[in-house]
């Protein structure tokens, strides 16, 4: 069990699923978390893991899917992780009311 050390807010915007062999259009990455690539597919946006994209220029095909659903949470809470991602330096994680998606791991504390 991990305990929340502070709030993680979710994105104004639906959250992004994209499956192998989906085209995406690359749009930008950012200095706070250089390993994602927000990119804009047919179903809506989200940032993925540059790792699950084969890029050329400024579109990418998908080679590994990818959910960007991120858990809300407010700092104390407690949360399960699924599934530590650490070269993203992200976690599925899952709360008490069996809500599930991702939280930074900065954000995270483990409990003894």
């Amino acid at each position: 069990m991990f305990v929340l050390t502070c709030d993680h807010q979710i994105p104004n915007r639906p959250p992004l699923r994209v499956e192998v062999d989906d085209e995406v259009v690359v749009e930008h990455r950012t200095s706070d978390w250089p390993e994602f690539v927000f990119v804009t597919a047919y179903k809506g946006s989200g940032w993925v893991p540059a790792r699950h994209l084969a890029i050329d220029g400024n579109t990418a095909t998908v080679i590994r899917p990818y959910d960007t659903t991120e858990l809300a949470a407010r700092v104390g809470e407690r949360v399960e992780r699924i599934h530590n991602d650490a070269q993203s330096g992200w976690s599925w994680c899952r709360n008490d009311r069996g809500e599930e998606g991702w939280v930074p791991n900065r954000s995270l504390d483990q409990l003894n």
